[in-house]
């Protein structure tokens, strides 16, 4: 509370670094109220700074998905060819037993 009564009444910047060491919140009422303080060009390279930063992490979490996936669907591979029910291979794989039909389709058609 001291911290947050601290930063309204306007110490100085300098300090502002040491009220918000265990402060997550009162650090980005911090980080706001600087970006509301700039000047347009400023604030117009902050929020495509803060788009590439969002877009880039979309990107990486797509890949993530993107990869378990593909490992998921590696192994239903593999426990189709060991003749493995497919309930037990949805529920260890996540993937769809419709899904997992394609694959044994698939391969059988190969």
């Amino acid at each position: 509370m001291v911290n947050w009564l601290l930063f309204l009444k306007g110490v100085d910047k300098s300090n502002w670094e040491v009220l918000t060491m265990n402060e997550p919140v009162l650090k980005k009422a911090m980080d706001t109220l600087e970006f509301l303080s700039q000047d347009a060009e400023a604030r117009r390279l902050y929020e495509d700074r803060q788009k590439y930063l969002h877009d880039e992490a979309s990107m990486i979490e797509g890949a993530k998905a993107e990869g378990e996936r593909s490992k998921a669907t590696e192994i239903a591979k593999k426990l189709i060819q060991s003749g493995v029910d497919a309930t037990i291979i949805a529920s260890s794989t996540g993937l769809t037993k419709e899904e997992i039909e394609w694959l044994r389709n698939t391969r059988h058609s190969s």
